[in-house]
């Protein structure tokens, strides 16, 4: 039986048969469904997706008329930096970054996003970057959103005034830990409420709350909250990215209007972003490395499709460096990425990447 040149987790290229496969597909799909509670999906979506992953060619597109519009996080920094997503370093602004995005790149939107890509950071900044999100409104067309990551990590010692919550559980200081992680919701809230109302006052179009629940159950709690305040007091639009597929439940007790937030998987994670009054949501999946991408693949549309068949805003699923079906490598190889992109668009149905 002939092979199919493929990848793995890992980035690492492989070649397998279309029995292979199509069992890796079938068992993914079972696996995302047996843990998030999910339909597995249809033959014949299994089927797509052979056809898919079965493409000789090396990069791959959706069908005409199936084209989505495309969200991204800290773009600028891919070509200004030389650390960030094996950036080009190259000697050009931010601002003349994201404008190469748009009239080169042909971007959908663009944001803009501090160099440390987190609130705290971006906090003592916000009035440079207000100028660069003046300047970008004033000579582009497309959307430009500001973008940061909630990352409550950085308010426990030692970036921050609070201990560490996973220091005081070592000790067996539960009740203590709780205490820790709630007061550090509390800052990165009044943080990322201080920044944002900055960015609307100078006009940007949104805000991209990236790699959010990074810190767990109550650091998606401030940005629930976040959206929630924004939503009341500015005219922002509002994108939510989640970090991973699953809450974990650092604090485990931790409640948003009734629903508790440790434990969701994406289509419940959904629901408390929309009942916040977010505009887009960017559901994750997380990549295993030493499974086949098709694994991977099928898993992510397992689970997202499900989302999108429940949505009422747009659903922009993440997918890249080891999210959404895509190897776990830094600069994931094309023809991964776009046959993870492609399955998302096709079969999961997404609004957006």
């Amino acid at each position: 039986m002939s092979k199919i040149w493929t990848r793995m987790g890992d980035g690492q290229a492989v070649e397998m048969t279309s029995d292979e496969l199509r069992k890796d597909m079938m068992e993914a799909s079972e696996d995302a469904a047996d843990k998030g509670k999910v339909p597995i999906l249809e033959d014949n979506e299994i089927d797509k997706l052979m056809e898919i992953f079965s493409a000789p060619w090396r990069v791959i597109g959706v069908e005409p008329g199936h084209e989505v519009p495309l969200t991204k996080d800290e773009t600028a920094c891919t070509l200004v930096s030389s650390q960030l997503s094996s950036g080009a370093h190259l000697p050009i602004s931010r601002e003349a970054a994201v404008e190469v995005f748009e009239r080169v790149f042909a971007f959908d939107t663009m944001e803009l996003g501090w160099i440390d890509y987190s609130f705290k950071p971006a906090k003592p900044m916000v009035s440079l970057d207000q100028v660069s999100i003046e300047r970008l409104l004033a000579t582009t067309v497309i959307p430009i959103l500001y973008g940061a990551m909630p990352n409550m990590g950085l308010y426990y010692t030692p970036d921050g005034p609070y201990t560490n919550p996973a220091d005081l559980l070592g000790m067996m200081k539960v009740e203590e830990a709780r205490e820790e992680e709630m007061k550090a919701a509390e800052l990165c809230m009044e943080d990322m409420i201080f920044v944002c109302k900055r960015m609307d006052e100078i006009g940007a179009d949104g805000i991209d709350f990236d790699t959010t629940a990074s810190a767990g159950d109550a650091d998606f709690l401030a940005t629930l909250k976040t959206v929630e305040e924004l939503k009341k007091t500015t005219n922002l639009g509002i994108e939510v990215g989640m970090s991973g597929e699953f809450i974990l439940g650092m604090h485990g007790e931790v409640e948003y209007k009734g629903k508790r937030l440790a434990g969701m998987f994406p289509q419940d994670q959904l629901k408390v972003v929309e009942e916040a009054g977010a505009d887009i949501f960017g559901p994750v999946v997380n990549t295993k490395t030493n499974k086949s991408a098709a694994w991977n693949v099928a898993r992510a549309v397992t689970f997202v499709k499900e989302v999108c068949k429940q949505a009422t805003i747009p659903i922009h699923a993440n997918v890249g460096m080891g999210v959404g079906g895509t190897p776990m490598f830094e600069t994931p190889p094309v023809d991964a990425l776009s046959r993870a992109s492609v399955a998302m668009v096709e079969i999961a149905k997404v609004d957006g990447l």
